[in-house]
């Protein structure tokens, strides 16, 4: 199935270009030169690859670069045209199929907000994988690349996009990069760019999966409604890796207390990856945190100053157990642990602090009595290989050309962000999703947890999706899977493996009529 990408025909191009960046006047010697930008064009390049899974010869055509976005403008109610905005980054993987052959495709992307797409796409789901090592074997510089034999497009073609600010992706000359940084503009940009793809490579009879990371995860569960009641664009799945879609299950200075719960288990996890629990089994250690954060530790909290000192002693003696701090520790923070300071404090008479994103990885602290370590160690960790791996795959394999930087993480975008849909209270998509699964129930979800992410706690992720307000047989739609790794599972190689399969397992079931 030819990838005809993302760039319209030129007389379309040209037809529907409107609105170049801003004029500039230059005066000198008298002379006044007026000069305007030429109107942004699509920037792509496609190349031919090949990739050996099992007995099977992936051909495939990759298809990178920058696709303009337009949006319709009106002044005083008179159309004014199509008018640039931005342009988007995304790399395309198109396996060669027969005529009249339907495969499935997949839209990605990681979150943030601010993070480009690169994580999952050589980490996880395209045909080439960094080759970054693990905890206790890290690769060193200049690190590397490796075929990916247990890619998703063995069984669906990939389009992994990377928002405004990220990657290659920037406002147009003139534009505000700031208009795209936030939660309603982000979903507009990203759900134009899937539709714009799908309109260009006719596509509209694929089955169709959004998968997203983290922040991606919310991208996702809310552009699942979006292009439904925007596009009348309908998923066939979602996928949903170290989920959060309901903020409050990560937010420590909401007053509710709802944090320090579902944190709970995941502090367990990591207690015992370090060595907390003695010979205890990791299901032990976590059925016996799940059943303390459902009843006892959510009551003991409500309870306030009204917890008689014998019972506060007795949590004080159960919320060390369970997270491996000490009972001083625990008493001092008042029953409520933060989990950057867990992080800190876990393993801080050895002056190590424990990562956030996998915690399973260590770094020294910068200081032995810091509040909060200066850095994860899990993201110094894994940053350098993958920047090394992109920047030498898109010029060299993919063949394309570009002097930006690319943007694997913007911290402008991420400080920048707007919710203000969400004013006063925190942010929220659980909703989104339910109306996409009550208007669409042939959407299946599958959810990806690690054990050891310190980022989205898969106890307070499994909670959001306990109270979805949909009907009990949707609730059917929805699978679950869990992974003794961390926030990008994918870095521990057994993680990798199994996630591979699952994942494949998930658009293969999910496609099927």
């Amino acid at each position: 199935m030819p990838d005809e990408l993302t760039s319209a025909p030129p007389d379309t191009a040209r037809a529907t270009s409107s609105g170049t960046g801003p004029t500039t006047t230059t005066t000198s010697d008298a002379v006044t030169v007026t000069t305007t930008p030429a109107p942004p064009k699509d920037d792509v390049v496609s190349t031919r690859h090949s990739l050996k899974v099992g007995r099977r010869t992936l051909r495939y055509t990759a298809t990178t670069g920058r696709v303009v976005l337009r949006e319709e403008v009106l002044e005083d109610g008179v159309f004014k045209g199509h008018q640039a905005k931005a342009e988007m980054n995304l790399t395309s993987y198109v396996l060669d199929a027969p005529a009249g052959t339907n495969r499935p495709v997949t839209f990605a992307f990681n979150g943030g907000p601010g993070s480009s797409s690169v994580w999952l796409h050589l980490g996880l789901l395209g045909p080439r994988r960094v080759d970054s090592g693990d905890v206790g074997a890290l690769t060193p510089p200049p690190y590397g690349l490796l075929d990916n034999a247990e890619t998703l497009l063995a069984v669906s073609d990939l389009v992994f996009i990377d928002p405004v600010s990220t990657g290659y992706s920037r406002a147009v000359e003139g534009g505000k990069p700031k208009d795209y940084h936030g939660f309603k503009a982000d979903l507009e940009s990203v759900g134009e760019l899937i539709r714009l793809w799908t309109k260009r490579n006719n596509r509209w009879l694929s089955p169709k999966f959004v998968a997203g990371e983290s922040y991606g995860t919310t991208r996702a569960a809310a552009l699942a409604d979006h292009l439904q009641s925007q596009h009348g664009l309908y998923l066939n799945g979602l996928m949903l890796i170290s989920s959060v879609l309901d903020f409050a299950t990560v937010d420590f200075e909401f007053s509710n207390d709802r944090a320090h719960v579902d944190y709970l288990p995941t502090y367990a996890a990591v207690a015992h990856y370090h060595g907390k629990h003695g010979r205890k089994a990791l299901k032990t250690v976590l059925a016996e945190a799940e059943e303390y954060a459902a009843r006892d530790y959510p009551w003991a909290l409500s309870r306030g100053s009204r917890l008689t000192p014998a019972e506060r002693a007795e949590h004080v003696r159960r919320l060390a157990a369970l997270t491996g701090l000490s009972q001083e520790y625990v008493d001092r923070a008042n029953l409520r642990i933060e989990h950057v300071r867990f992080f800190t404090e876990l393993r801080r008479e050895e002056r190590l602090a424990v990562g956030r994103l996998d915690a399973r990885f260590t770094g020294p602290l910068a200081h032995g009595n810091a509040e909060m370590w200066d850095a994860d160690p899990s993201y110094d960790a894994i940053s350098g290989p993958y920047a090394a791996a992109w920047n030498h795959y898109v010029r060299h394999e993919l063949e394309y050309a570009n002097d930006l930087p690319y943007t694997q993480i913007s911290s402008v975008a991420h400080q920048e962000w707007s919710y203000k849909e969400f004013e006063a209270k925190p942010v929220d998509v659980s909703g989104q999703l339910a109306r996409a699964m009550r208007a669409n129930p042939h959407l299946k979800v599958h959810i990806a947890y690690g054990y050891h992410d310190g980022a989205t706690p898969y106890y307070g992720a499994q909670d959001v999706v306990a109270h979805l307000d949909i009907p009990a047989a949707l609730h059917d739609n929805i699978e679950h899977a869990y992974y003794e790794a961390g926030h990008m599972m994918y870095v521990h190689e057994p993680s990798r493996l199994q996630q591979s399969r699952d994942l494949a397992d998930f658009v293969t079931r999910a496609a099927a009529r």
